[in-house]
């Protein structure tokens, strides 16, 4: 059984200046709650997607890296900061930030790595009180939101932003 799922997997970062396509992903996808994959994408926890090196294609720009350690590079758009990826040296893949891709719900973890650094409370997450971020929810915010959102669009185009 192969650990590869086909498909097309496309993403980039929040300015359009970064973009990638892979057309394989590997079937396990992660949460990391180590403390360097905390630091690296400045929240609780890193959900990550391993695309093969061979199978992966950067479309739009090039992403900086940092070598987070000897072993792994992060790499972020240079422009806006959003973290893109985790690779672990010569390893053969790359695993993107699920939330850079253009299909949030497309991968959903199935594991967890660095359990030691998971913070309590985020088994309750779920049960905290929500609002929604809608033109309903928020009328004096989210129009001029909305009307001043320099966000690139979750799928490719001949420009950005």
């Amino acid at each position: 059984m192969s650990a590869l799922v086909a498909g097309l997997f496309t993403g980039g970062c929040q300015c359009g200046a970064v973009r990638y396509r892979a057309t394989a992903r590997h079937k396990s996808a992660s949460i990391c709650h180590c403390r360097m994959c905390q630091k690296a994408v400045g929240g609780y926890f890193a959900a990550l997607c391993r695309l093969p090196d061979d199978r992966l294609t950067w479309t739009r720009g090039q992403p900086a890296v940092f070598a987070s350690s000897d072993q792994a590079d992060r790499g972020f758009c240079r422009d806006c900061g959003t973290p893109l990826f985790y690779r672990w040296k010569g390893g053969g893949f790359t695993s993107v930030t699920l939330g850079s891709l253009d299909d949030t719900q497309a991968v959903a973890p199935n594991h967890q790595f660095g359990i030691e650094g998971r913070v309590p409370f985020l088994a309750g997450l779920a049960s905290l009180p929500g609002d929604e971020t809608t033109e309903e929810e928020m009328p004096d915010d989210a129009p001029a939101i909305a009307a001043t959102n320099h966000q690139h669009p979750d799928h490719d185009t001949d420009h950005w932003p």
